[in-house]
């Protein structure tokens, strides 16, 4: 009875704060859209229509995913797991390829990207796993864990979708260390991926394709081909300090507008606002996703049960992930891996997993205060 009274009561100020944050966030992400290809023509809806209706979608998975027991949603794990297995392989075979990579799922006039989500499956899985499971040892530490990762992470870099793959790889190193992981324990992993990592790195250079190997090395040096694989690199960091202090305004931005910035609606979302608002509006939109990060963190130390508090640890580290290496990338930091801006980058899947997402990591917070689940 008392969980049924939670789920009736209103938002509470921090709710607001958190809708609040989320719908700024996103409104910037729709204005950039709209400045970086409000000249497009082409036949059906233009990318910021487009865009408003994933937002939509998103707005309804984050309510179910508010209003659903969060209990009951990791009890689904396993079989949701099983799913987008089985829909990762499906893309290897009869996917969409597009500039190289084949990720998609053509569904009519749409296109479904299954290893987006698949980074929320995997937190449910790590979470329910690590809620249920006894951690007495590596085996039930770190082997079984890895084993339930690898298929997944397996799959989605024979897309191939390396963005995806390290996200995989930051949500399990955030669940371990959110275990508990002993410091010996550290020690030696550590000690180990130093030994290996010469062999290692043989190992994924020869699996990398030509482009990828290609972007990696106009990151060591931007100048290799500037007209090539360096040229999005250069551009985008061109965009953003060409932004200086103010920027130049909506619609104002040379770079963007007159298309020197490919992809400026997608992956380089970041440099488009960047160049228009300049440093005064990057700074407004970083405390934006750092005040979001916080109210997260919040939720997570509330969590009223270890479930909640791993979900949302696993929820806030892909967050962190994303927001740190896309604009990382666009300024040059790291080298270009395909990860959207959350909630700013364009994309159905990227959008609505986001938002699903954070539906449930409030789910977690709304829930602190029930007995029964």
């Amino acid at each position: 009875m008392i969980d049924r009274m939670m789920d009736r009561r209103g938002f509470d100020n921090f709710d607001l704060r958190f809708l609040g944050l989320i719908f700024a966030i996103l409104s910037i992400g729709v204005l950039s859209i709209y400045s970086v290809t409000h000249d497009q023509g082409g036949p059906g809806l233009p990318f910021f229509a487009k865009q408003m209706l994933w937002i939509l979608l998103g707005a309804a998975a984050f309510l179910i995913m508010l209003v659903w027991d969060y209990h009951r949603i990791a009890r689904l794990a396993y079989p949701a797991y099983a799913i987008i297995l089985i829909l990762l392989a499906v893309v290897l075979f009869e996917g969409k390829t597009s500039r190289g990579a084949q990720r998609w799922i053509p569904i009519g006039p749409f296109a479904f990207q299954p290893s987006e989500f698949a980074k929320l499956v995997l937190i449910l899985v790590m979470a329910h796993y690590y809620s249920k499971a006894p951690r007495v040892g590596w085996l039930q530490r770190v082997v079984i864990p890895g084993a339930l990762m690898l298929p997944g992470l397996l799959l989605i870099l024979k897309q191939p979708d390396l963005g995806s793959g390290l996200s995989f790889m930051a949500v399990y190193a955030a669940m371990l260390l959110m275990v508990g992981m002993r410091s010996q324990a550290l020690g030696v992993i550590l000690l180990f991926s130093l030994m290996l990592f010469p062999f290692a790195w043989e190992v994924m250079w020869g699996s990398l394709h030509d482009y990828q190997r290609q972007r990696i090395m106009a990151f060591v040096d931007p100048n290799y081909d500037p007209g090539g694989k360096g040229y999005h690199a250069l551009q985008s960091r061109i965009a953003i300090g060409a932004g200086e202090l103010t920027g130049k305004g909506l619609y104002g931005g040379t770079q963007s507008q007159l298309k020197f910035l490919p992809e400026g609606h997608t992956d380089f979302v970041f440099s488009v606002f960047a160049e228009e608002w300049g440093f005064l509006g990057v700074l407004v939109l970083l405390l934006l996703f750092v005040a979001l990060i916080w109210l997260s963190l919040e939720i997570a130390t509330r969590a009223k049960d270890e479930l909640g508090a791993l979900l949302s640890v696993g929820i806030i580290a892909m967050l962190c992930f994303c927001v740190v290496v896309n604009i990382g990338m666009t300024a040059g930091m790291f080298p270009i891996v395909g990860i959207p801006l959350p909630l700013m980058s364009y994309g159905g899947s990227a959008t609505i997993m986001t938002m699903a997402s954070l539906g449930l990591l409030l789910n977690v917070k709304r829930r602190r205060l029930s007995l029964f689940y």
